[in-house]
Formats: structure tokens, sequence, C-alpha cells
């Protein structure tokens, strides 16, 4: 390859630009639809997690290692 084919190959428009996903625009969106829910429905989520805490506290997690030989 000669020296402009090599130039042309690196120059910017052929390069694949992704978007950068906005983190604090989707946090801020998320802020906001929380803010419009109900006194009612914030207690009935933080009930939700409550009990699903709870049952995680009281759960027993075994494993047994997976083997071929029975």
């Amino acid at each position: 390859m000669n020296s402009p084919q090599k130039q042309n190959i690196l120059k910017e428009e052929n390069v694949l630009h992704e978007h950068q996903p906005d983190y604090q625009k989707a946090e801020m969106d998320q802020l906001r639809d929380a803010l419009k829910r109900t006194y009612k429905e914030r207690f009935l989520v933080a009930t939700r997690l409550y009990k699903i805490q709870q049952m995680f506290k009281r759960a027993v997690i075994t494993h047994q290692p997976y083997t071929l030989d029975k």
C-alpha cells in the first residue's frame, strides 16, 4: 500500500463513531419519574423491597459441585 492510500484509510470520516450514553440525563429522567409517583405507590414499592430483603435474609444457599461421574 502506498502512502496516499494509508492516509485515506486513517481519515476521520472512515472511523465508526458510536453514540456515547448520557448517564446523567438517564439518572435525571429516573428521578423525575420517581417524583411523579404517589405516596401509595412509593409505599408499595418500599414494602415489596422490604419483603424481598427479609426473604433473602432467611434464605440458606447450598452449593454442590457438579460432577460427571455418579
